[in-house]
């Protein structure tokens, strides 16, 4: 069995499951700054593609691949992947479900706090032998701590529900919105209520993105969604950039429509220093903080990602069905 990988070798030598060298499988690296077009025409035989999941994996590679059964996503997302063209070819599309949950759940708990508590302007005073004035100023801004502060999550899969276990201890009001409800069992459990979208972007004094992108999803952080926030609102998001219109977004941070914002993704990736939610103008720009979309990347994350896949490997190498699949097959 053949896999082609678009992705560095050295993190699959360092997650390597222990089984995976019994499946003798060859290995086919792309790295992300090569040809992924390219390495599909030069490995046609592959059977297996092991894709980071922000590598475009389009009809046009998957008809270079004519032997490929299993499109497996490193990560959780999927949507550079194109479903169709692979469930027109009877070839399994696959993601790593719940494998980052805890991690990106903390590091969403991570930006909450940093934004409400002045983790980047804070550091960056010391630094400047402005500590006192700081200080000063902040004690006479009522900040609120993150326990009086309502958080709406919007999503409320595996990653959502993972953060509202977080935020529970804190003694935050939690809120939901998702495409389907949940039972009241489960709103129980995990002690959040659900509100239609705009109510809960007009109650909530966090707001945190945790839906996959879809043709629902693009953009759903438009002018109109916005126009509901609190103009104090922090918006955070540890899910994708696309779920964000980046100008609407921009333009609410310069007018004061928005409190803040707090992201670990920006569309595109890689991002440029010049994008529209990172060259801000100075006098708004203290109100950003960004993380390089670090957000699943801790070792737990990745030795979970990487047993699933060399595991749906070895179900496709038996015949089998492999687990998690996004496309409907």
């Amino acid at each position: 069995m053949k896999i082609l990988v678009f992705g560095p070798k050295a993190r699959y030598d360092a997650y390597l499951p222990d089984f995976a060298p019994q499946l003798g499988a060859e290995l086919v690296f792309c790295p992300q700054d090569s040809a992924p077009r390219q390495a599909a025409a030069e490995n046609s035989d592959a059977q297996v593609l092991f894709t980071d999941p922000i590598v475009d994996t389009g009809r046009d590679i998957i008809e270079l691949l004519p032997n490929l059964k299993l499109i497996q996503s490193e990560g959780v997302a999927f949507n550079r992947i194109d479903l169709e063209a692979a469930r027109e070819r009877g070839i399994y599309v696959c993601n790593n479900k719940g494998c980052n949950a805890a991690s990106v759940a903390e590091h969403t708990v991570m930006l909450m706090l940093m934004a409400l508590r002045h983790g980047i302007t804070g550091h960056n005073a010391v630094r400047a032998g402005r500590q006192f004035e700081m200080k000063e100023a902040v004690m006479a801004s009522g900040a609120p701590e993150l326990g009086l502060c309502s958080v709406g999550l919007i999503g409320f899969g595996d990653i959502a529900q993972a953060t509202a276990r977080r935020l529970a201890p804190f003694g935050c009001q939690l809120y939901y919105y998702s495409l389907h409800r949940r039972s009241p069992q489960v709103e129980e459990d995990f002690g959040v209520t659900y509100l239609p979208l705009e109510e809960l972007a007009a109650r909530c004094d966090i707001l945190s993105l945790h839906c996959a992108v879809n043709d629902q999803t693009r953009n759903m952080v438009n002018a109109d969604l916005i126009a509901k926030m609190k103009p104090t609102a922090i918006l955070v998001n540890t899910a994708r950039g696309d779920l964000v219109d980046n100008m609407a977004l921009r333009q609410a941070l310069i007018e004061g429509r928005i409190g803040g914002i707090a992201m670990d993704t920006l569309a595109p990736e890689p991002t440029p220093a010049d994008h529209p939610l990172v060259d801000l103008p100075p006098e708004v720009a203290d109100r950003a903080i960004y993380s390089p979309h670090l957000g699943g990347n801790t070792g737990g994350s990745f030795h979970r990602a990487h047993r699933n896949m060399w595991n749906n490997a070895r179900l496709i190498q038996q015949g089998k069905r492999p687990n998690f699949i996004v496309n409907g097959l």
